[in-house]
């Protein structure tokens, strides 16, 4: 049987890597928010070429 101090030190590990990705790509300086605007910038570099 695990013994329960393993059980508790791998819950923890998994809460731990849960908010630090969560922290890393939500908010308003988050990876998801800077590839929107990314994306956003390069549509907008695309509409106003000329052909």
């Amino acid at each position: 049987m695990i013994p329960i101090r393993a059980l508790l030190m791998s819950l923890l590990l998994i809460i731990v890597v849960v908010v630090i990705y969560t922290n890393v790509t939500g908010g308003e300086q988050g990876t998801k928010v800077q590839l929107e605007r990314s994306g956003r910038h390069m549509s907008d570099s695309i509409r106003g070429m000329s052909p």
